[in-house]
């Protein structure tokens, strides 16, 4: 029986959670949606990652406003996806930040990539025309940028590339915390259908050496201790070997993608399939681990149309 396509079947909504990681550091989290970070300084605040819509922006906005009446300054794009960055127009004033890479990705697949999540995932775009059009950045830096809160230093970081070529963390010193974008994950699957997953671990190697106190991942619960940091970089670094040496193996065996998909839902359900959104990402996970693995570098841009013939194709 085929399956409903992506997280079209997905309706019900998530319980938000705004936890303290640390001196005027926040969570705000859903169940496996995608999460935004806060960060309190001395005279304003930024948010990291936009949330999908303004309407659901303004979720954010209003928990920022119980625990601080400072202003938002910023907002950090930690990466391109649309559901990380079209509610951007609800923070009023505020900077856009983003790095360089995820600028050109913006020009280059911006537009397609808004239609495509749009037509995926309908719940996580609630009031889905409130949103003006694309979301530019203000301010975009090549690979390492400060900003300075007061006296509270947020320092920006290109690692490398992983989720897509542009991702960024956010790295707070006076508290050891990082706020990861989709670099890192937690009991929720990896969404790799623009990653390069050669670089992935090497850029995870790099962030692991922060030694954090407590990290944000892009989708999960908020881990709040050294060791849950370093399980949750483990939990996504064994997801993603796990996936590409499937896939890689069953491209030297000569197997199609449909076969490649079999074989590797085969090997990975037994120990991530209750992972969040596992099912709706990993025909789009398999899909680029395969083109990767024979030999394409850059990831071929998604479309409305590319998605529903690539499910049709898979999940038929």
């Amino acid at each position: 029986m085929a399956r409903g396509f992506a997280s079209t079947g997905d309706t019900t909504e998530k319980r938000i959670a705004f936890d303290e990681i640390g001196r005027g550091l926040y969570a705000f989290t859903a169940e496996g949606d995608p999460n935004s970070g806060i960060i309190v300084g001395d005279d304003g605040v930024m948010v990291v990652d936009a949330q999908a819509t303004p309407v659901m922006a303004r979720e954010v906005i209003a928990r920022v406003a119980k625990v601080t009446d400072k202003p938002i300054r910023y907002v950090l794009l930690s990466h391109y996806h649309a559901v990380r960055v079209l509610g951007a127009s609800a923070y009023t004033d505020a900077e856009i930040l983003a790095s360089d890479a995820t600028r050109d990705l913006i020009v280059e697949r911006g537009r397609q990539d808004m239609e495509s999540e749009i037509g995926r995932f309908p719940r996580l775009f609630r009031a889905v025309e409130s949103i003006p059009g694309l979301t530019w950045p203000s301010v975009t830096f090549p690979h390492q940028a400060s900003v300075w809160l007061g006296t509270r230093e947020v320092r920006i970081m290109h690692l490398g590339r992983g989720h897509t070529a542009g991702d960024v963390v956010a790295y707070v010193p006076d508290a050891d915390v990082v706020f990861s974008g989709d670099l890192v994950e937690y009991h929720s699957a990896c969404y790799c259908g623009d990653a390069h997953f050669r670089d992935w671990p090497r850029t995870l190697d790099r962030l692991a050496q922060f030694e954090a106190n407590a990290l944000v991942p892009g989708r999960g619960a908020a881990l709040s201790t050294p060791q849950q940091v370093r399980d949750g970089i483990a939990m996504t670094r064994d997801f993603l070997s796990t996936l590409y040496v499937s896939v890689s193996d069953c491209v030297g065996r000569g197997l199609s993608l449909k076969e490649t998909f079999d074989e590797t839902k085969r090997i990975m359900d037994p120990r991530f399939s209750k992972f969040a959104i596992y099912e709706h990402c990993m025909p789009f996970n398999v899909s680029r681990a395969f083109d990767e693995a024979k030999g394409i570098e850059h990831p071929v841009i998604w479309t409305a149309e590319r998605d529903r013939d690539m499910w049709a194709a898979l999940q038929g």
